[in-house]
């Protein structure tokens, strides 16, 4: 097994349409950063999770601003797109039945694909957190951090604090690389997979801003993504991010068995 994710890591790596993927992801943070050097942006101090306006003061703020900005869009895409080439992908190009004559069991060969979405989503935020990193240190340098709260923390606690909201995005986007792997599961083209999970992710993004559907915000996936910046409180607060993580690991487990239910009896004809 560790021999199969690793040649589908290395595949996922190596293809071309991922690693201009990945390049997008790293421009984000640099125009982020390049445009609000050159005009001068960026205000006061204020509530709430602004990253934005706060990235001239302190350049640990420009990657926590980038993942405010591709949270909505760019990172679910690239899930999105991985997502499509996991099992759809295979099938599309008439590869899926040989890699089950391997022999891989279905589960197994499931797993593996899953596993190698969730590192795909790992270093999707490693790329967004680094480049937001190195731009925002180069241009604004790194100094103390003035939290959400008004308290300030050191560099060394911001960036562990930067680490943590990393991984808690992560989780949100492995809960959505379960939704695409099920969803790959149910097509053989990709392009259908890609489609699909952006309409659902961006349907959640719109019903989380009807306030007559207030009664569907909690089960939503991304209703608590941004929940990140309560890290970015002194102390932080957790209530939010923990009830994430439970939406999330919901999420997962509902979709990775629906992937397994639909695989383990689907009539492999390519």
């Amino acid at each position: 097994m560790a021999s199969l994710l690793r040649s589908e890591i290395g595949l996922m790596m190596s293809r071309r349409r991922n690693q201009m993927g990945l390049l997008v992801l790293a421009g984000v943070p640099v125009l982020l950063a390049v445009a609000t050097k050159l005009s001068g942006g960026g205000g006061e101090h204020g509530g709430g999770a602004d990253f934005i306006s706060q990235v001239t003061q302190n350049g640990l703020f420009v990657p926590l601003a980038s993942l405010t900005l591709e949270l909505t869009l760019f990172l679910p895409m690239a899930l999105a797109m991985v997502s499509g080439d996991a099992i759809a992908g295979e099938a599309h190009q008439g590869t899926l039945r040989y890699l089950l004559t391997v022999p891989v069991s279905r589960v197994r060969l499931l797993a593996v694909k899953y596993l190698a979405l969730v590192f795909g989503a790992f270093v999707a935020v490693t790329v967004v957190l680094a480049a937001g990193l190195i731009a925002g240190t180069l241009l604004f340098g790194a100094r103390p951090m003035i939290t959400l709260s008004g308290t300030t923390i050191g560099v060394g606690a911001g960036l562990w604090r930067l680490a943590i909201a990393g991984l808690y995005v992560v989780a949100g986007l492995c809960a959505l690389a379960a939704i695409g792997l099920f969803v790959s599961t149910l097509t053989e083209q990709p392009i259908a997979v890609t489609v699909a999970v952006m309409v659902v992710t961006s349907a959640m993004w719109i019903a989380d801003q009807i306030p007559q559907l207030s009664f569907l915000h909690g089960w939503l996936l991304v209703d608590r993504w941004p929940a990140f910046a309560d890290l970015i409180r002194q102390p932080p607060v957790w209530d939010s991010i923990v009830q994430g993580l439970l939406v999330d690991g919901a999420y997962a487990v509902v979709f990775l068995l629906l992937a397994w239910a639909r695989f383990a009896g689907k009539d492999i004809t390519s």
